[in-house]
């Protein structure tokens, strides 16, 4: 599969589209005036502790305060147990507790047989955490919606080929990597490495890590304890009366393209600015240098994205529906809860049986949902729905190629099993806003629903609202409605006998007004 990278820069904003055999398979946007905050490292202050959420809210200079877990912690240092000799009943027995000023015990549990038990204890944040506490933290989510950012404090600093994990001590290697004696060399030499840099904490190999000569690492080992220590000094430097500060900021959308997206199979890199063209080159030139002579400056009249057509592919991207080559079609509705996309047979009918046909559209789905995903960046809870399908063997088909198409994905995915309904569950790890919320806003005439009333509702919804006027208000002579062509219109032509009646009831005059700027559902009603 060959792999291209398009970097497109204006004033506004910088665009980076990843296509696959010419074809779009993700697209990053960042707007200058708005830029991500995943990876920046800051150092906030604590402004409220909640026990009952066990999560505090930090200040780190955004219009929000960031949210941070319990469960993002790093781990404190285990402390020394203690032994307790219980008895009961004539038996002795031995219980081990764990205490600490900062945790909290439960009671001492008793086992009913002679043994050792280590009792339960859970971490609490309000013994960890306290108000106007300056804390070193990571953003890994973006403020999404009315949510404030997503923090942790288990920092982590990635480069070309490893990620340094300052508060762990854990080596890992990228799931991506498969062969096992591959993996090994890569542990082990980390492990040598590690030892003869006297590097504290953690690393992860990533996917780019493999095959890669043991110097490459070293150099990466020395980027990584470099850049750690001058995290460290920034944080010894802040004043005294700053509540937050910017510690470590994430690299550019192009560089960090550079450094997470290219690869092996990556044929080319276009970018259309000379100044981003020279930055890229220099970058690439220290950090990934297979690819600085793959890296062309693009300098044609006509726009970069618009010669591959990523224009024409990111304006269907916002549209609900997606057409299959065969006919069949997706719906997808994204939700604050969740993202459901619907299998539909459209107007393919080419199977040899009715399952038949179901299961070649299913099986097409599976190709246009991963690349869907990966293209609206769509994350959290995703709910597939399929075809139903009869045959058990059709429907392990359907699971097992829908999960080789995700091996592409950058971000992790898991998947459940086709239920009885045709049903797929699935998560998708959610670090930034959707293209969808990137790219637009809640329509202002149906806020966000997807439809408005007719204009036959409207016109009763008005007849009501006289009705309810007229009941309120003896004095007025005369009523005036001020409302849309198309209500107006349908006022005086189909509802124009409901009119006559009306006036006729209420003993009053109605006489209509056309405003052109108001909406099919707005309407005043004036009182003369």
């Amino acid at each position: 599969m060959s792999e291209e990278l398009l970097i497109n820069i204006s004033p506004m904003e910088s665009r980076v589209a990843v296509l696959d055999n010419g074809i779009l398979g993700e697209i990053y946007i960042e707007r200058h005036h708005k830029l991500g905050l995943v990876g920046n490292i800051y150092l906030g202050t604590v402004v409220r502790v909640l026990p009952g959420m066990q999560a505090a809210f930090v200040d780190i200079g955004q219009s929000r305060t960031a949210f941070l877990h319990v469960n993002d912690m790093q781990r404190e240092p285990r402390p020394a147990a203690k032994s307790i000799k219980v008895e009961k009943t004539g038996d002795e027995r031995t219980i081990i507790e764990v205490t600490a000023d900062d945790l909290a015990i439960t009671p001492p549990v008793i086992s009913t047989q002679n043994t050792e038990v280590v009792s339960v204890s859970k971490t609490l944040i309000q013994h960890r955490l306290h108000e106007s506490q300056r804390i070193l933290v990571q953003v890994t989510k973006d403020q999404l919606g009315s949510k404030g950012a997503r923090l942790t404090t288990n920092i982590s600093l990635p480069s070309r080929y490893l990620v340094y994990l300052p508060s762990s001590e854990h080596i890992g290697i990228s799931q991506r990597i498969d062969g096992e004696e591959e993996r090994t060399r890569l542990k082990t030499e980390l492990t040598s490495l590690m030892q003869t840099v006297n590097l504290k904490g953690g690393l992860i190999a990533r996917t780019a890590a493999e095959r890669v000569p043991v110097d490459k690492l070293e150099e990466d080992i020395y980027y990584l304890l470099q850049l750690w220590r001058t995290i460290c000094a920034r944080r010894q430097e802040m004043k005294p009366n700053q509540s937050s500060e910017l510690i470590y900021q994430e690299l550019s959308l192009p560089l960090r393209s550079i450094r997470d997206l290219v690869h092996a199979g990556t044929e080319k890199v276009v970018i259309d600015n000379l100044q981003i063209y020279e930055q890229v080159r220099y970058f690439a030139k220290e950090f990934v240098p297979f690819v600085y002579d793959r890296i062309v400056h693009y300098t044609a009249e006509q726009s970069l994205f618009d010669v591959h057509r990523v224009e024409d592919d990111l304006r269907d991207a916002l549209k609900r529906r997606v057409d299959l080559k065969s006919g069949g079609y997706l719906i997808i509705d994204q939700t604050e809860a969740m993202t459901t996309i619907d299998v539909n047979t459209g107007s393919f009918v080419g199977g040899r049986s009715l399952e038949d046909t179901v299961y070649k559209t299913n099986l097409e789905a599976t190709h246009a949902i991963a690349r869907q995903l990966r293209l609206r960046n769509l994350g959290g809870i995703i709910i597939l729905d399929f075809i139903d399908m009869l045959e058990q063997q059709h429907k392990d088909d359907i699971l097992e190629s829908l999960q080789s198409q995700l091996v592409q994905d950058y971000a992790k995915t898991k998947i459940t099993q086709v239920s009885e309904l045709g049903l797929v569950e699935m998560t998708r790890k959610r670090t930034r806003e959707s293209l969808g919320q990137q790219l637009c806003e809640p329509c202002s005439t149906c806020q966000g629903r997807g439809f408005v009333k007719t204009a036959e509702t409207v016109c009763f919804e008005i007849f009501r609202e006289i009705m309810r006027c007229a009941r309120t208000y003896n004095s007025p002579k005369k009523f005036t409605v001020v409302a849309h062509a198309a209500v107006i219109d349908l006022l005086l032509t189909s509802e124009s006998d409901t009119v006559a009646d009306l006036e006729y009831l209420l003993g009053r005059v109605i006489t209509f007004d056309v405003e052109n700027l108001y909406t099919q559902e707005q309407y005043d009603i004036v009182l003369d």
